[in-house]
């Protein structure tokens, strides 16, 4: 009996050995079913694809003139293209931006002297200034104002009067060529 029963220990797992073998089936199958459950939560926080396919636009800007201004969408966000005048590059450099709330000179907001790119956003509270269609809406600095509350923005969107903290924000972007720009 003594040869049965000690061949029969050989055979099988000890009691410890067993537990210790358990506890680790348990925690890996334990980790996997985490896995398994949040990957759909980590996942749906990535941005959807009909947002990633508009990670960066091209623009045509052949056809803008002088004084005219766009809107486009890039982001879900409108951004302002404006084909400056001479006039307004000249009030835009020659400004003493060094006393804004937001201190940026013209040249360190723009690429091409003659086109100015921001968001279309008031760094305020969100609002959507006006003066992209309208030249009588662009308030006293000539270049967009927020009705809002009253923030107003120059021609280089460096934010002058009003509530706003911040200039409109200038997007990534870059020329092409001389008809396309891509934003993003």
């Amino acid at each position: 009996m003594n040869e049965t029963s000690s061949s029969r220990g050989n055979t099988h797992i000890g009691g410890r050995e067993r537990r210790e073998f358990l506890g680790l089936l348990v925690g890996a199958t334990g980790a996997v079913g985490a896995v398994a459950f949040t990957w759909p939560i980590v996942d749906s926080l990535n941005p959807a694809k009909d947002v990633l396919s508009l990670a960066s636009i091209d623009v045509n800007i052949s056809e803008l003139q002088e004084g005219q201004s766009i809107t486009v969408k890039w982001r879900g966000k409108p951004v302002f293209i404006r084909y400056r005048t001479q006039l307004e590059i000249k009030k835009a450099e020659d400004a003493n931006w060094q006393k804004f709330r937001d201190p940026q000179s013209d040249t360190e907001r723009v690429k091409k002297a003659k086109y100015i790119v921001v968001i279309g956003i008031c760094t305020h509270l969100g609002c959507v200034p006006l003066g992209q269609k309208n030249i009588t809406q662009r308030g006293e600095y000539g270049g967009w104002f927020c009705p809002c509350h009253g923030s107003y923005y120059d021609e280089s969107g460096r934010v002058r009067k009003g509530p706003a903290p911040l200039n409109l924000t200038v997007p990534p972007y870059e020329f092409l060529d001389e008809r396309t720009m891509r934003i993003g």
